[in-house]
């Protein structure tokens, strides 16, 4: 029997469509996901090398592992995805993140700690940002950046609520200690929430995206589901540009924000005051992000994604030269407008340029490159500055990378063009 959630409220105002329920889902599994995972990694780090005196080199090596291993990893999760129930896959995704989470404590040797970073980036990629960007895909159209920009708050929240919690834990309890807490909170408010919330997409409740009706074009009830195939959307000019524009933004802002802290710190000589500047550049990514949801219906969203490359190479411009309390926070409000919006594009991108008939395994591909350009961008920045000693030239090079990117995306062409051509 079809679930079917058009009916009417008992107060006789029109039914809240079921694709929203599916955004609070992803709110809050991105918001676990993000917390225990993507944020908790330099808190992760600090415990190893505090605790089972592993060096900074070798445990910064194993975070850079966490980032390759959950993208190569990515590829399965997008096959699954496009297959089967998504449900059971972030359910499961939970359930490794968590038990590898748990045995953190048992970390001694160098081959665990890689192997540890490793597990826990395929649970990760898993039952984070792919598949929840996927299910709300496929539930919106018209109200896609919207829905995408609601949902991957929870990333940002995730890093200001869970983050914080985490750090207190393992400084009161260790590392052993709270690490079986840390895998439990990571399972328990991902995967029942992934049960009973997820559905793989409208038809499956008797709807259409955004709540329209069923189309009568559907076969058996089901709306054809349209989009390019995955082998001619990888190899469009559109795709590689694209993802070569993602690869070196995400590079610059990640290695931006791994090193804004001891940037700020640095500069103001106030450990307090960059505190502040990452806590600003957080509140403004969710500001940035949500109002950016609501602007994109009605512009280009390829011109956005130039807009957003311009300010964030002025800000890294900024901040190679700012060194004033009041400049450093203004620059960090800047740059959190960039971040807020930056990692919604990608997905954004991806359905509107390919459908959703192939989209997982699209987004996964894309992301597999992104995720090298994260992974490096920490070190990058940390090369330069050990060469130049100083953060200036650091900073710059993320500029001239968010340049790069800039060109590339305006090469790449309409995005309205890519179905006409798939």
């Amino acid at each position: 029997m079809t679930e079917n959630a058009t009916s009417a409220r008992p107060s006789g105002r029109p039914p809240i469509f079921y694709g929203w329920y599916i955004v609070f889902a992803a709110f809050v599994v991105m918001t676990i996901s993000a917390g225990f995972g993507f944020y908790n990694l330099s808190v992760y780090l600090e415990a190893f090398v505090d605790e089972r005196g592993f060096s900074v080199g070798y445990t910064s090596g194993a975070t850079a592992a966490f980032f390759v291993s959950s993208g190569v990893a990515g590829l399965g999760v997008g096959w699954l995805i496009e297959r089967y129930d998504p449900r059971w896959t972030i359910a499961g995704g939970a359930v490794l993140a968590g038990l590898v989470l748990s045995g953190a404590g048992w970390v001694n040797e160098l081959w665990q700690l890689y192997l540890f970073y490793v597990l826990f980036g395929v649970g990760y990629s898993a039952c984070a940002l792919l598949p929840c960007t996927t299910l709300v895909a496929r539930w919106f159209e018209r109200k896609r950046s919207v829905a995408l920009s609601v949902a991957s708050t929870g990333l940002s929240l995730g890093g200001i609520l869970l983050t914080p919690i985490s750090a207190e834990l393992i400084q009161q309890l260790g590392l052993g200690g709270a690490a079986p807490w840390l895998g439990a909170g990571l399972f328990f408010g991902i995967a029942p929430v992934a049960i009973l919330l997820f559905r793989p997409n409208p038809a499956s409740m008797g709807l259409a995206a955004d709540g329209g009706a069923v189309p009568d074009d559907s076969e058996n009830g089901e709306p054809i589901v349209s989009g390019v195939p995955y082998h001619a959307a990888v190899r469009s000019r559109f795709f590689v540009l694209a993802t070569i524009t993602f690869m070196t933004s995400m590079m610059a802002q990640v290695g931006s924000i791994a090193h804004q802290f001891s940037l700020v710190a640095g500069r103001a000589d106030d450990r307090d005051l960059a505190a502040l500047a990452v806590s600003v550049m957080a509140g403004l990514s969710i500001a940035g992000r949500l109002v950016g949801g609501w602007v994109l219906p009605h512009i280009s969203s390829r011109l956005f994604m130039g807009g957003l490359l311009i300010v964030q190479a002025i800000a890294l411009s900024l901040y190679a030269f700012a060194a004033t309390p009041t400049t450093l926070l203004m620059v960090a409000a800047l740059f959190g407008v960039t971040v807020g919006n930056l990692l919604m594009m990608q997905p954004l991108l991806i359905a509107e340029a390919f459908g959703t008939v192939a989209y997982a395994r699209i987004y996964s591909t894309s992301q597999l490159f992104t995720t090298l350009g994260v992974a490096s961008g920490p070190a990058a920045y940390g090369l330069i500055f050990e060469a130049a000693n100083g953060y200036a030239a650091s900073y710059l090079y993320g500029a001239a990378a968010s340049i790069i990117g800039l060109m590339t995306i305006l090469a790449a062409g309409p995005v309205e063009q890519q179905k006409q051509e798939g």
